[in-house]
């Protein structure tokens, strides 16, 4: 067995150790994933690279994401410059290194959490029982305290004595079945009233809408009305006429010459309406589960893949030097954030989540593509590429060409983005896949299908292998609002 390896196994089993450790107190489950790094093939000459023969599409929610959580960047970005991490403190115990240490495998650093681990068993071997002390504490039997004796009981000022009533409030009494309900407002308006203020709630917000259900028996039923369904999945902001079929802008983000034509927007419009429209009721029995279940962009966050590699580095000339070559666990991000005019925003960095989702944006990517103008912390963005998207509808005779040059026939939910290169002559061209990660959420991971480079000027295709780089998953950030 290689080093390398050797090093992940011993990872991979502490912290299988530590998990099973976790779920006997809590009963969390948790599981995880390795990862590692890609290298592009060599590039054929002027025959692009052949599609290989397509495999039947995963099942739609897969038993190994049970254990995903996704993320939710509510807060504003951190102050400070971007090589500040949030929530930064001085470790000084082995409690502290290890605590911070569980922090960054939470975030997929498993480089830096690997490195913290080491220093807190070389500061306390038994740093992990130190831990479960502090936050697992075991329950002891209380012992109760001997009664005062009159004698040795001190009177009370009156001050003091007031100042122990200031906290406490006076509860109502426990409802039961003679307790007379409470008036409610809208108790007492009609049932079409109730449904025209639930069409402009799913307006505003589908999600706030689903919950609707979770007040009462008469909203529950309302929530469920196939009619409010429909109209959420036929509008622009929220359902799917809002997604892009077929390419809307350039890949620097320019308009295409030939959608200027005044009645090509109308036309594509009211072929996307026509296509739902005809998915109800096969194969989708009803407008919500379409909602549901129908491969969708969501434009409230962004997608973002965790990608960790082991890499061994040089090997020191010291020969006193104990181990040999060290060992590296190299940990990157790719967030890719859609908007809804067809463009998007493509990053690779090595920067955590919190540091970055907060400067996804336009403007600071024009801002900081002039390097004098840049400046922390969103200074991430200079290294951000220009993009465009567009889904499948995976109907018969709906095809894109690929970079195999032959038509591959698209699947619902397959995902098209092409993105700037490093240099202005190539271009870069991911094939992905909306699928569902859990139970709860719907379409909040995005699988890989193909990776490809194409240069401009000899019109060369190279692909990229796919053996090491993992899924996007889907984080909510709050400032991104509805991604308008």
């Amino acid at each position: 067995m290689s080093e390398p390896d050797r090093l992940d196994s011993e990872l991979e089993s502490f912290r299988q150790q530590w998990l099973s450790e976790v779920r006997s107190k809590t009963g969390e489950q948790s599981r995880s994933e390795s990862t590692a790094f890609s290298l592009p093939q060599t590039p054929t000459a002027h025959q692009p690279p052949r599609p290989k023969t397509r495999k039947p599409p995963p099942p739609t929610i897969e038993e190994e994401d049970e254990h995903v959580r996704t993320l939710s960047f509510d807060d504003g970005p951190e102050p400070g410059s971007a090589a500040e991490r949030p929530g930064s403190r001085a470790l000084v115990s082995a409690l502290d290194h290890y605590e911070e240490a569980m922090e960054r495998e939470a975030q997929g650093n498993m480089g830096e959490s690997l490195k913290l681990y080491r220093k807190a068993y070389r500061l306390d071997h038994g740093v992990d029982r130190r831990y479960r002390e502090k936050h697992f504490p075991p329950k002891h039997p209380g012992h109760p305290e001997p009664p005062a004796t009159p004698d040795t009981a001190l009177p009370t000022r009156t001050p003091d004595l007031i100042a122990s009533f200031a906290g406490l409030w006076i509860e109502p009494e426990p409802e039961s079945q003679d307790t007379p309900s409470r008036p409610c407002p809208m108790s007492s308006l009609p049932a079409e009233l109730l449904v025209h203020i639930s069409r402009d709630l799913a307006a505003l917000d589908v999600g706030d809408f689903a919950r609707l259900s979770l007040v009462c028996k008469p909203l529950a039923y309302i929530a469920a009305l196939d009619q409010t369904w429909r109209q959420v999945c036929l509008s622009t902001r929220h359902g799917f006429t809002g997604m892009h079929y077929d390419w809307n802008k350039t890949v620097e983000w320019d308009p295409l010459e030939h959608l200027l034509a005044p009645d090509l927007a109308q036309r594509r419009r009211a072929s996307n309406i026509a296509v739902t429209m005809s998915l109800v009721p096969d194969p989708y029995a009803t407008w919500m589960a379409m909602f549901r279940s129908r491969p969708r962009i969501r434009f409230n966050g962004c997608y973002i893949s965790t990608v960790n590699y082991v890499r061994t580095g040089q090997a020191s000339t010291n020969q006193a030097t104990w181990g040999g070559a060290p060992i590296h666990i190299v940990t990157y991000y790719r967030y890719l954030r859609f908007f809804r005019d067809g463009t998007l925003i493509s990053l690779l960095t090595t920067l955590e989540p919190a540091l970055v989702v907060h400067h996804l944006d336009r403007h600071l990517l024009h801002l900081h593509r002039d390097s004098a103008h840049a400046y922390l912390p969103s200074v991430v963005m200079q290294r951000a590429y220009k993009g465009r998207w567009r889904l499948s509808l995976g109907e018969e005779g709906h095809v894109h060409p690929g970079p195999g040059g032959d038509h591959d026939q698209l699947q619902d939910g397959d995902v098209t983005i092409e993105t700037e290169g490093v240099d202005p002559k190539y271009m870069f061209r991911m094939d992905l896949s909306l699928r569902t990660a859990g139970k709860a959420a719907r379409n909040n991971k995005i699988v890989w299908r193909g990776f490809f480079s194409y240069n401009k000027l000899t019109d060369d295709w190279a692909e990229f292998t796919l053996k090491h780089d993992k899924a996007f998953f889907f984080s909510r950030v709050r400032s991104y609002g509805l991604g308008e």
